[in-house]
């Protein structure tokens, strides 16, 4: 048996295929990229081919690949102590959580700690229901809260649908999506039925029976769609005329990807609970958590908290992800997120206006997507993209498509460079699409 760093690209992909499952896959379909090496906006393969990284690996690897602090950090704490009880208080168990307060918006000062998003959102169904003594929760369709059971009950796109029967209670509703408008407006004409639609559905549901409301604070990989600047207050007034609490899913959208700490911050919303993972180690190590209000922590205090795993507050996440929040304000990720990000957003918009499959292009901060079609007129969508996927990776570009959008969420430390070099390849690749045009 070879050893590790031995092993060609093709005994890489042969052995992961024949002893390991992929996801979200056909599993004889698969065509792993056998992934050796990374640095900053960079990896590369076991033939030695570089890759710019224009999806942050999944969206969570924010702060780059292989910053040497948070390496560090966690060879430290691995050397002192690499796992304690979750009973037990740990050094950096307590210094993440005052961290994460101070960085959280509002009076959302108190942590419970788990292993990634789900497990974060699962947490989060427990506690409203315990703290309302209600049992609905409602969710919007275009949106994905993770796969465990609880969690992709929540979950309203697709995969959703395979796995049901589901946890009961969750109610879906509509999303606020201004390109594709669920009720019939235009950005000029809209009348924010996106916003009564949400009080409508409570009263058919209940007000009295919905423990909470859980949104994407921006929507991910269901299309990364922008809610309107009143959106996020509305619903907050929404939730507070009926005592329903507001759960911020951040696991995707927060740790200064939209270029604030969390995507709420874009429009001063404080919800009862924000649900947070990716980020907050950069995907280093796994480490979720769910954040809750002043108010939820203190009913808890006299009252049984009946959440529990294994590995919450694993010392060595614990560590990874404070030396994680240092490297942001450090290095000034947000900062970066909000400058580069700007850049993006009119390279976008040159994209856009010089391509016929282009009909929209979204985004906010580092979180952006192109939107592929048949005609900019009637918006049929180009789904899916094959071609245009194979030239991304021939070509040195790693990023994420979903059905007809191309994603461009890169790490937060990237340069307007390497911004240009990446979409210079998606530029390339669009005269695919433009020739699919009607």
């Amino acid at each position: 048996m070879k050893k590790h760093n031995e092993l060609s690209a093709e005994e890489i992909v042969a052995l992961n295929r024949k002893y390991t499952f992929f996801s979200w896959s056909i599993q004889s379909a698969t065509v792993p990229i056998p992934i050796v090496r990374a640095e900053g906006v960079y990896f590369w393969d076991a033939d030695g081919k570089r890759y710019l990284d224009f999806s942050s690996q999944l969206m969570n690897l924010n702060i780059g690949h292989q910053h040497p602090k948070v390496v560090k950090a966690i060879q430290e704490q691995a050397a002192v102590l690499a796992y304690a009880h979750p009973g037990m208080a740990t050094e950096p168990r307590g210094l993440l959580g005052e961290k994460i307060a101070q960085v959280a918006p509002g009076n959302l000062n108190k942590t419970f700690f788990c292993l990634g998003g789900a497990e974060a959102n699962e947490n989060a169904i427990k506690m409203a229901r315990m703290y309302t003594g209600r049992n609905k929760i409602m969710a919007r369709y275009r949106s994905y809260h993770g796969a465990t059971y609880g969690a992709i009950a929540l979950t309203g796109d697709y995969r959703r649908l395979p796995v049901e029967p589901a946890m009961p209670g969750v109610v879906h509703f509509l999303d606020p999506h201004c390109y594709r408008c669920p009720f019939g407006w235009t950005r000029e004409t809209c009348h924010r039925e996106c916003i009564a639609h949400v009080d409508e559905v409570i009263q058919y549901e209940g007000p009295d029976r919905i423990a909470a409301i859980i949104m994407e604070g921006v929507t991910g990989s269901n299309g990364l769609i922008i809610p309107p600047d009143d959106y996020w207050p509305r619903v907050r007034e929404i939730c507070d005329r009926y005592g329903i609490l507001l759960i911020s899913d951040e696991v995707m959208s927060g740790w200064g990807r939209t270029g604030k700490w969390f995507a709420v911050d874009n429009w001063n919303v404080v919800p009862d609970m924000i649900t947070t993972a990716k980020g907050i180690t950069a995907g280093y190590v796994p480490l979720g958590a769910l954040i809750v209000s002043d108010a939820i922590a203190e009913h808890f205090e006299n009252q049984m908290l009946w959440c529990g795993l294994t590995y919450s507050g694993h010392p060595l996440a614990c560590a990874a992800a404070v030396a994680t929040i240092d490297v942001y304000a450090e290095d000034g990720l947000l900062e970066n997120a909000v400058k580069v990000g700007a850049y993006l957003g009119k390279r976008l918009e040159e994209i856009k206006a010089a391509h016929a499959s282009v009909g929209d292009v979204r985004y906010i901060g580092l979180f952006s997507a192109l939107e592929i079609v048949k005609s900019k007129k009637t918006k049929a969508p180009i789904d899916p993209l094959p071609e245009v996927a194979k030239y991304l990776k021939a070509n040195g570009l790693f990023t994420f498509i979903f059905h007809n959008v191309i994603f461009v969420v890169p790490p937060l430390c990237i340069t307007e460079a390497q911004i240009d070099e990446g979409l210079a390849i998606i530029d390339q690749a669009l005269q695919i699409t433009d020739g699919m045009c009607e």
